[in-house]
């Protein structure tokens, strides 16, 4: 009886642990640019993608934010105890696995189709 008690609370815990919510996370980002990795976020977390701006100069940034945080703007001073406003940033979020954009460089796939058709060039040139 034990046995069974001491199993099901290990398959309980492994649906806990596959529970964790994944978000890609990018810490800055400018213009298009964003270079992300994974995350798994915390206890009581979302994933969320935020867009700012200062001046002309497009802002992101994606990863794991509290729930109290979620759909606020917010400035961020330089330096942080400064009243002198850098940007201002609108952080959404959204609570389902990778749900806060695709990763990327922009132009990723024509850029890995560009390499690899000059690779192949190459290697047919090499090989004949």
């Amino acid at each position: 009886m034990n046995r069974i008690i001491l199993q099901l609370l290990a398959v309980g815990f492994c649906f806990a642990v596959v529970q964790a919510l994944q978000c890609y996370k990018c810490s800055i980002g400018f213009m298009d640019l964003c270079i992300t990795s994974k995350e798994t976020c915390g206890t009581g977390e979302l994933c969320f993608s935020g867009a700012g701006a200062s001046g002309k100069l497009k802002i992101k940034m994606k990863g794991c934010l509290e729930l109290a945080k979620c759909n606020q703007t917010a400035d961020v001073n330089f330096p942080s105890s400064s009243n002198t406003t850098i940007y201002s940033m609108t952080k959404t979020c959204c609570d389902t696995d990778l749900c806060n954009a695709a990763p990327g460089l922009p132009g990723t796939s024509g850029l890995s189709l560009a390499l690899a058709t000059i690779t192949a060039l190459f290697m047919a040139n090499t090989l004949v």
